[in-house]
């Protein structure tokens, strides 16, 4: 093809130009230059999205694994080929290594990490162009897309506001939903700095409990979008909701797919369950049996009463997931109380009058192995009744400590458990069947106690010698220092970035991926990580939090994933409450099958799932007949059955999904115009550097 120049002005202009906000060509540039899949939905919400800079903001929805970092990378890149340059990315803080890669490897877009005393990082990807270096200094006026977390951004707030930005993206925003509120820190500082500054919001849970956190986020987007808090409560929360009227005050903020109505144009593999039964030891069978009546004791003189049922919980959950985990945490009970019981002596002693009521606080319970990213689901929680009486006979701070002693003698003559022989043989099964899937023999396997990764790793290492990698929210173990090394030798720019947190997660995935066959992970491991080249995903304790699973099974079962995923439960078969819990997350709110597993709007109507684990905890401690335990569980059934046909569900399907059938053909649409778009830019731009 050849070109005059008269024509290889009008090719010039015709790619650098602006287009109208509506028009697919708004995202070309982007799309030329990005290494990514060219998914219809995905170019919609870029659209959406790049009218954000235009007033304060928009809200991404997708639901989950629709790519919405995919999304808003194209609106970055838009910006960027605009010159539209001041543009900040504001994430979780063990996202921000991911958020880099997305950028530089698949956008090309040059990128730095603002963190540590400093805020600066180093640079990653390609070197700004001449007319970005000037003298520009500090964390968030370096010439490149600047990457930071929610508390760097907050701690540096008025830094961040005396930047004229572009656009600021806010990952995971579902965390400020209630920020409009006083009483959040972090949460307030950002809102206060971003406020005239133009967003662009994800978050795959706009309303996860109530229509007041919809009310919250929209607020810091546009606060005259829902009125003011008293009039929205009136008009939304009170009485029958007007959803056609609130549905129609979204419609200019909020973008939402579902991923039922990108079917034709993406492939989603199933999920397929396996639940792997045991039978626990006599030793732990007693061990399970002297802890519930321990915790079922009316007086317990270790556990303060304003922390009673946070702390029975977390007890709770650490007894349900191995010996090690329970021993630890029943050591830190008895050291408690002994300094309780020497305070209280020294205090009669000196007549100073009676001992304040003693303070125990859970994350005491993060270093005997409960990882930090599930006790911060926790707080929420307040105190309950008292629980049932083991024995109506005087309780003494002695009778406590003998009776701890005992459990942790026993708790600790247990060398291994059932669970963890059983995991063995289940693990050969479960990479037989990925294989026979045609997928890596790689396995994931999530645990929400340090100690029972620990004791894990040490039993796994005589099976899968050299082939595991432990991925927590510390990763000071003596594996996971020599894989960084040999990361940050293969890598020295990015070692460079300071930021020792970000490269240990990058490069124990990586090592996953590329050297190793099991990844054992607590909660920390739950968020934001890509790991859809395994397909095999094991339960080795479940939690009673379906979005806590759904968190776990999506870091497989998700956008790029090609083969089916095999999901592993553990099961002991002679506890019937595990049982029906296990029945609970499978029959009632379908977390293990499908194409998607659950489903949004259960996820969204089932509380905010913290109050599902109180209530399963309230049965495991009052409940000790198999009638008891049937009842309790039918009852709760039949709540949850009101609650997702209630008002929840029907907000959710109110607000954020389409009345008609048009979805399809919208997509299709801009699907072959994106395409005929790129064509032509193809080829103006090969007729014009030709030409030149």
């Amino acid at each position: 093809m050849t070109i005059t120049p008269h024509q290889a002005r009008y090719f010039a202009l015709d790619l650098a130009r602006r287009a109208h906000a509506r028009d697919v060509s708004t995202v070309g540039a982007a799309l030329f230059d990005a290494q990514v899949d060219l998914n219809p939905h995905q170019i919609e919400a870029a659209l959406f999205g790049i009218r954000a800079t235009a007033d304060s903001g928009r809200l991404l929805a997708d639901e989950v694994g629709l790519g919405k970092t995919i999304e808003a990378a194209l609106v970055l890149s838009q910006l960027w080929a605009e010159r539209r340059r001041r543009l900040l990315v504001v994430a979780p803080a063990a996202l921000r290594r991911q958020w880099l890669d997305e950028l530089q490897k698949k956008f090309g877009l040059p990128a730095r990490l603002a963190e540590g005393k400093g805020g600066g990082g180093g640079a990653g990807g390609p070197g700004p162009p001449p007319e970005l270096r000037p003298s520009r200094s500090g964390p968030f006026e370096q010439p490149a897309v600047i990457v930071c977390s929610y508390q760097f951004a907050a701690k540096h707030a008025a830094r961040v506001a005396s930047v004229r930005w572009d656009l600021v993206v806010i990952d995971e925003a579902h965390r400020l939903r209630n920020a409009w509120r006083a009483t959040t820190g972090t949460g307030q500082a950002l809102v206060a700095a971003l406020t005239t500054v133009p967003k662009l919001m994800l978050t795959a849970t706009p309303l996860q409990n109530s229509l007041i956190e919809l009310f919250g986020l929209v607020t810091l987007l546009d606060p005259k979008a829902l009125g003011d808090e008293s009039t929205f409560r009136a008009r939304f929360l009170k009485g029958k909701t007007d959803y056609a009227d609130l549905k129609q005050r979204l419609a200019p903020v909020c973008h939402r797919t579902l991923r039922r109505e990108v079917l034709p144009y993406i492939r989603y593999t199933q999920r397929r369950p396996m639940t792997w039964r045991f039978s626990p030891s006599q030793a732990e069978r007693e061990l399970y049996r002297a802890v519930s009546d321990l915790l079922a004791r009316d007086t317990l003189h270790g556990l303060p009463n304003a922390q009673r049922a946070l702390i029975t919980m977390v007890l709770r959950k650490l007894l349900a997931s191995s010996s090690a985990a329970i021993a630890g945490a029943l050591t830190t009970l008895r050291a408690n109380l002994v300094a309780k019981r020497d305070a209280l002596a020294a205090s009669q002693s000196a007549n100073s009058g009676p001992l304040p009521e003693s303070n125990l606080d859970p994350a005491a319970f993060e270093d005997e192995g409960l990882d930090d990213e599930w006790l911060e689901d926790l707080e929420p929680l307040t105190p309950t009744s008292p629980m049932e009486t083991s024995s109506s006979s005087p309780w003494t701070m002695d009778d406590e400590l003998a009776a701890l002693d005992a459990l942790i003698a026993l708790a600790d003559s247990i060398p291994t458990d059932k669970r963890a022989l059983a995991l063995v043989d289940a693990l050969k099964v479960a990479l037989a069947e990925a294989r026979s899937l045609g997928a890596a023999e790689k396995a994931v396997i999530f645990t929400e106690s340090r100690k029972t990764q620990a004791a894990l790793a040490k039993l796994l290492e005589a099976h899968y010698p050299g082939q595991i990698v432990c991925f927590n929210g510390t990763n000071d173990d003596p594996h996971s220092g020599p894989i960084l090394d040999a990361w940050e030798k293969k890598y020295p720019q990015a070692a460079n970035e300071g930021s020792r947190a970000a490269n240990m997660r990058q490069a124990l995935v990586e090592h996953f991926r590329d050297h190793a066959t099991l990844f054992i992970a607590t909660e920390a491991g739950a968020e934001g990580l890509n790991l859809q080249f395994c397909s095999l995903v094991v339960n080795y304790d479940l939690p009673w939090n379906p979005q806590r699973l759904e968190q776990r099974i999506g870091r497989c079962h998700r956008y790029g994933q090609r083969h089916d995923v095999v999901v592993v439960n553990f099961l002991d078969k002679d506890n019937l409450a595990d049982r029906r819990v296990l029945e609970l997350l499978e029959d009632k709110i379908g977390l293990f099958s499908g194409v998607f597993g659950a489903s949004d709007a259960v996820l969204g109507a089932v509380e905010s799932g913290v109050g599902l684990e109180k209530k399963i905890t309230r049965i495991f401690q009052t409940c000790r007949t198999p009638d008891a335990i049937e009842a309790a569980f039918a009852e709760l059934r039949r709540e949850m059955d009101e609650v997702i046909r209630d008002k929840e569900s029907k907000a959710k399907k109110a607000l954020f999904e389409h009345f008609d059938d048009t979805v399809h053909d919208r997509l299709k649409i801009q699907l072959d115009l994106a395409r005929a778009r790129l064509d032509r830019m193809g080829r103006q731009f090969w007729a014009l550097t030709r030409w030149a």
